[in-house]
């Protein structure tokens, strides 16, 4: 069975990769994934913050006194927050690439333009083979309008890929006023790739104590049919590639995802949960499926339940959604 699909221009057996997660952290844990077949690796994210609080500190070491920017550093999260610094996740990548065969592609997660976004040519020089830029902006000011973090997140985008000669992929959120509008802005920004979508980790809340808790929760399948509906309308009109994550855990997962215009299927809380050897029995498994259904290759299904060829897809969305809220029936 023919399994090869293209991600970026770059051409891979299959369509599983692994996300990003603790899992693509190390070298070991990269020779695992590769071991049990994974076709790409995605590593975690250097954070914008992360970057800015080094150069405050290299600044002021040498431009200020010593007593003069502890309170400005206050505002950055404290460097035990981050498992690397810059320089160190550099280095993540040279040791990384050097011990496997399979691309690898880094990742800078921030929100603002600036200069912190000069990494990315440094993480070119590293030996990634992509970036993927996560775009995390959640505002919170009500006098900035859906607009302007768009052309923010537009900037940002257009700015990377004029530093760097590797493919871009931005990660979005679903939470945007026209996101097929923005994606196609940012296809002409210069991204090749889209990622369908980040997942927000909410803070529950201790009522005793008054405070918020970081809370991180595992995607399940049922995660997954947010992006199946984006992949479906993205698909077919957004000359990108499109992968899918959040909610992909079974091989029906990964059939869905292809069927709606995903050209690769990211694996995080799946393999967080079942290893690495989940990858070999996901493999064995699509196979199997695409065999006992004829198709003689991965990309004679993907794609082909897409709104391409609908007439109206938003009218054939609100149909949808009409039918959903008319078929209910109480037992």
């Amino acid at each position: 069975m023919n399994l090869k699909t293209q991600y970026m221009g770059i051409d891979l057996p299959h369509p599983l990769i692994a996300g990003a997660s603790p899992l693509t952290d190390s070298v070991d844990n990269a020779k695992q994934l590769e071991d049990a077949g994974i076709a790409m690796i995605c590593m975690p994210s250097l954070f914008e913050e992360q970057i800015l609080r080094d150069q405050m500190q290299t600044h002021f070491a040498y431009e200020e006194p010593a007593e003069s920017f502890a309170e400005a550093l206050t505002y950055m999260p404290a460097p035990e927050d981050f498992r690397t610094g810059p320089e160190e996740y550099l280095q993540k990548i040279a040791d990384i690439k050097d011990a496997v065969n399979v691309p690898v592609a880094a990742s800078l997660n921030g929100y603002s333009p600036g200069g912190w976004l000069r990494f990315a040519k440094l993480i070119e020089e590293a030996g990634a083979d992509a970036l993927e830029l996560n775009v995390y902006d959640l505002p919170t000011d009500p006098t900035i309008s859906g607009q302007e973090i768009e052309q923010r997140t537009i900037k940002m985008v257009e700015q990377v890929c004029d530093k760097v000669d590797i493919p871009v992929t931005v990660k979005l959120s679903p939470f945007y006023a026209s996101p097929a509008h923005l994606a196609q802005q940012l296809v002409g920004a210069g991204a090749e790739g889209l990622v369908i979508f980040n997942r927000f980790y909410q803070a529950d809340i201790d009522t005793e104590e008054l405070q918020a808790i970081p809370y991180a929760m595992l995607s399940t399948s049922s995660d997954l049919l947010l992006r199946l509906r984006w992949l479906a309308i993205l698909s077919g009109q957004i000359n990108a590639s499109l992968a899918v994550t959040g909610g992909v855990h079974t091989s029906l997962d990964v059939v869905k995802s292809i069927m709606c215009g995903a050209h690769v299927t990211q694996l995080v809380s799946c393999l967080l949960q079942c290893g690495p050897s989940h990858v070999t029995n996901l493999l064995k498994e699509v196979t199997l499926w695409l065999e006992e259904h004829e198709y003689e290759s991965l990309h004679q299904m993907q794609g082909s339940m897409n709104l391409q060829r609908c007439p109206d897809p938003s009218a054939y969305e609100r149909a949808n959604y009409m039918q959903v809220l008319q078929s209910w029936t109480m037992d």
